[in-house]
């Protein structure tokens, strides 16, 4: 044993201690010893005094090396914990004893060493694997010295009927058991490879060390055989014991998660989750089975007992500058106004004499009205379908997977699941298949509700949750789908019930909906509505856009028709891929405006775009039902100047408004066409006169001012393109990270404690990632992603405002800028869409490079090179926003002479 060979060890961490057994798997007066990782005597050498004390338990067949950052962060002189990990008996570089011990076994060692150790509280423990069950069971059984418990990528349960995960199951397996897992070392190679990335040669070693030999892995082979696969193994009372026992379990908890793991899947985290209601949880995507090497848990872990063990919450005590000039610490909320349910507009229009009145729409491919429904028979098939649902078993808190098209059968689902108390999951397929399975997934719902295709996917790529189809299937397909019932027959058994959870038992604050990102930063996040949040969203929406009962609107995204029935406007969704804005074409606009004689219609920037490519497809009909419209929003994506005023022509009577906002809250602000010509005019004179009058204005996307009820304030970039300050204020020309304060933001992103906790890191606010700045007449520029900054060797770059002058040149499309080269020193590239389009990726031709550049500058960037592609690459949902990074690391190989190939 040689611990100045291990990688990220400090050899004074290693030590040996003998103790005195009690367990009745040894003879009475044996005595062990025990290798563990300790930095007690390092920190009382340095005459620091820990806060507590962590227990690190290791699972198999890792050791007590798989803590070492723990045991660096803890030596922290900033912030001392005592961090003591553990190599269990057989185990690691702790002595074999030649025994066969047993999960109980396991919990009682672990208590002598902590006896042998003195240790007393406050203790937090830590567990991975198996180590996660051994490290509860300690926790239950020492209450008083327990201060609070964390917990990677492990289980307590196998939840009834379901088999133990496959690659335990062949390790079990009599004929591989011994040579997989003791004669030779399978299992622990195999145990390596799930890191990801993989692991370094020189940390794998360090892994393999203290099992080379088969006389050195009896242990590893005894862990796998005492996996409780069923109740008739022995340990399987204490398994249980242990599982139930969390349930009183009140102390602060923190699950860190890897995903991708084969072993311990989401449905291990859920059942988690359901024993500790209270932890904090967070997922890391594309982390795996091993966390703690794939992720940098350290960080995470110590801010958790930052804030919720140790008491210092180690955040900045620097008062908080509001957008209102004062001092404090927390945003100002408004009063709550009184809650009405989202539903609340429904009832009404049901109840009332708009009872018989058409509410929602269903088009046809061929542009007809293929099904309705009245606000009466709305209201009376949502409850018909809630009464149906409580008696298959969903209840409040269950989670509901929609996956079912706009229309009438999603709105009464929708609907339906809110008024039990059920908590909706919206991951609509516009994410595309992997990021639509990795949402579902990470939501873990408890039903999933389907057409066929959606059924077919859940079954192929695994997706949890009971199975429920929306029209009666025959036996047979029944069968190969998993589906229970359907839709149809559960509203027949709840034809003439009540709702099932009356609108005055609903908890405001309670959980209603997870709603999810675009994922066009990174993996779609979901982010978690409570009741009270979602009617803030509806409220804030009506005030602003002046939407009353009575109005009739086209989504030509589908997100936007869910909130159609909730503001009590008639809706209907076109015929169109939903999964691709881009396909709404301008008869499919019509007809369906046409439909319900429509005063509204909200269309992404991709759909207008093709709208207004196909309109030479329009009717005398079509035209005149598009004169009729009165309002047109459009939002995802900085929507131009110049593509608004070609849809004004289109619909003539309509005001056009850009609101700008995200899923975590919309919308932020608003502006109209009018709005933004005058502010592009503002700019302009700005811009040749250097008039102060109006300081700030220009350099991106003009949004407007903060819509009803919502607060806006900017934190400043600093010089390496962060805004990780506390100076939030609303001075002109300041370009940062833009905040937003309302009561229809977000309540938390779903089980992503780290990211919630970035996001709120000013209290009462939302940070969005997004950057701009304030003009001399209060109205807010949007300049990009805070992510898309560009640092280059004159300052800090924010995209937008020289994509937009790009962009205003005959023959260019979309354009992007982004940067190459070390952070500090980046060179600014822009990469340039053509109209028509290029016939391949590359540099650009002199002549186009130089009117580029030449836009640029005036715009105020210093573009180093130019290039162009056939096809800028955007998010899938909206079909608009600019795979920045990806553009990135392709300029980074073109203009390092690499082949240019597709970005």
């Amino acid at each position: 044993m040689v611990a100045a060979s291990w990688p990220g060890v400090d050899p004074e961490w290693s030590r040996d201690i003998e103790v005195a057994s009690t367990s009745d798997a040894d003879r009475p007066g044996t005595v062990r010893r025990w290798h563990l990782l300790d930095n007690g005597a390092q920190l009382s050498r340095r005459g620091l005094v820990p806060a507590g004390t962590l227990l690190c338990v290791h699972g198999n067949p890792t050791w007590s090396y798989l803590w070492r950052t723990l045991l660096a962060a803890g030596s922290d002189p900033a912030r001392p914990w005592r961090v003591v990990a553990v190599d269990q008996l057989d185990m690691g570089y702790s002595e074999r004893t030649g025994t066969f011990r047993r999960l109980a076994h396991r919990i009682n060692d672990l208590g002598d060493l902590t006896d042998a150790l003195g240790l007393d509280g406050p203790v937090v423990t830590v567990g991975h694997d198996w180590g996660g069950v051994i490290s509860l069971g300690w926790a239950l059984a020492h209450p008083q010295q327990l201060a609070g418990v964390v917990l990677t990528n492990t289980a307590v349960h196998q939840p009834a009927g379901s088999e133990i995960p496959p690659a335990l199951r062949l390790a079990l397996h009599p004929a591989v058991h011994k040579w997989g897992t003791t004669t030779s070392d399978a299992f622990l190679r195999v145990t390596h490879s799930l890191a990801h990335p993989p692991l370094p040669a020189e940390i794998r070693d360090a892994y393999m060390a203290p099992y080379r030999g088969a006389d050195r892995r009896a242990g590893v082979g005894n862990f796998v055989a005492d996996i409780p696969a069923d109740a008739s193994h022995p340990s399987f009372p204490t398994l249980t014991g242990v599982a139930e026992g969390l349930r009183g379990l009140k102390v602060p908890a923190l699950m860190l998660w890897g995903p991708r793991d084969p072993i311990f899947s989401d449905r291990y985290l859920k059942d988690l989750i359901n024993r500790l209601p209270h932890a904090e949880v967070h997922r890391f995507e594309g982390a795996g089975h091993l966390v703690a090497e794939d992720r940098d848990i350290a960080t995470p872990v110590f801010q958790w007992l930052a804030g919720n063990v140790d008491g210092n919450e180690g955040e900045s005590t620097k008062p908080v500058t509001t957008p209102a000039g004062g001092q404090q610490q927390d945003a100002a909320q408004p009063a709550p106004a009184e809650f009405r349910p989202l539903w609340h507009p429904l009832q009404q229009q049901a109840s009332g004499p708009a009872g018989a009145d058409t509410a929602v729409v269903e088009m046809a491919p061929n542009g007809t009205a293929a099904r309705s429904l009245s606000w009466r028979q709305l209201d009376r098939n949502i409850l018909d379908l809630a009464a149906g649902l409580r008696e298959a078993g969903v209840e409040s808190g269950s989670r509901v997977s929609l996956m079912v098209p706009p229309g009438v059968d999603l709105t009464v689902a929708l609907y339906a699941c809110l008024r039990l108390g059920a908590v909706v999951v919206v991951a609509d397929a516009g994410l595309g298949t992997r990021g639509l399975s990795r949402a579902v997934k990470g939501a873990t719902p408890d039903v999933l509700i389907g057409i066929d295709k959606a059924l077919a996917a859940a079954s192929l790529l695994g997706w949890p949750g009971r199975r429920i189809s929306v029209r009666d299937l025959p036996a047979a397909r029944r069968r190969i789908l998993g589906v229970e019932t359907s839709l149809d027959t559960l509203a027949r058994s709840g034809a003439g019930g009540g709702p099932g959870h009356s609108a005055d038992m609903v908890d405001p604050d309670a959980p209603a909906a997870v709603l999810f990102t675009s994922g066009s930063t990174g993996p779609a996040k979901g982010v978690l509505y409570t009741h009270r949040k979602l009617a803030a969203m509806r409220d804030t929406v009506a005030e602003t856009f002046g939407i009353r009962p009575g109005a009739r609107l086209v989504a030509g995204f589908a997100p936007f028709a869910l909130l159609g029935p909730a503001l009590g406007a008639v809706s209907v969704t076109p015929a169109m891929d939903v999964t691709a804005p881009r396909t709404l074409t301008a008869s499919a606009l019509a007809d369906a405006a046409a439909a319900i004689d429509a005063t509204v219609v909200f269309a992404s920037p991709a759909a207008l775009r093709n709208v207004l490519a196909t309109q030479d497809g329009l009717s005398s009909a079509g035209h005149k039902a598009l004169e009729r419209v009165e309002l047109l929003l459009s939002a995802g994506a900085p929507v131009p100047e110049p593509l608004l005023a070609d849809v004004q022509r289109l619909l003539p009577r309509a005001s056009l408004h850009t609101p700008y906002g995200m899923t975590e809250a919309l919308p932020v602000t608003d502006i109209s066409l009018e709005q933004i010509q005058a502010a592009d005019a503002d700019a302009a004179a700005g811009t040749s006169a250097g008039a102060d009058a109006v300081a700030g204005a220009g350099n991106g996307v003009c949004v407007g001012r903060p819509v009803h009820g919502a607060r806006v304030g900017i934190v400043p970039l600093a010089a390496d393109g962060t805004a990780t300050g506390a100076d939030l204020g609303t001075e002109a020309g300041i370009t940062g990270e833009i905040l937003v304060c309302a009561p229809h933001v977000k309540e938390a992103y779903d089980r992503l404690w780290l990211v919630q906790r970035e996001s709120a890191s000013l209290p009462g606010w939302h940070r969005t990632g997004d950057v701009g700045h304030f003009d001399a007449a209060g109205r807010l520029w949007v300049e990009g992603r805070l992510a898309h900054v560009v640092t280059a060797p004159g300052g800090v770059v924010t995209p937008v405002g020289a994509e937009q002058a790009i962009e205003r040149l005959e023959g260019v499309r979309l354009a992007a800028i982004t940067g190459v080269g070390p952070a500090g020193t980046q060179a600014v590239v822009a990469v340039v869409e053509t109209s028509p389009p290029a016939r391949k990726a590359g540099p650009a031709e002199p002549h186009l490079a130089g009117r580029v550049r030449k836009a640029a500058l005036e715009a105020g960037v210093n573009v180093s090179a130019v290039l162009v592609v056939p096809a800028q690459p955007t998010d899938i949902r909206h079909n608009a926003k600019i795979d920045r990074p990806r553009l990135s690391r392709w300029a980074s190989r073109v203009l390092a002479g690499g082949r240019p190939g597709k970005p």
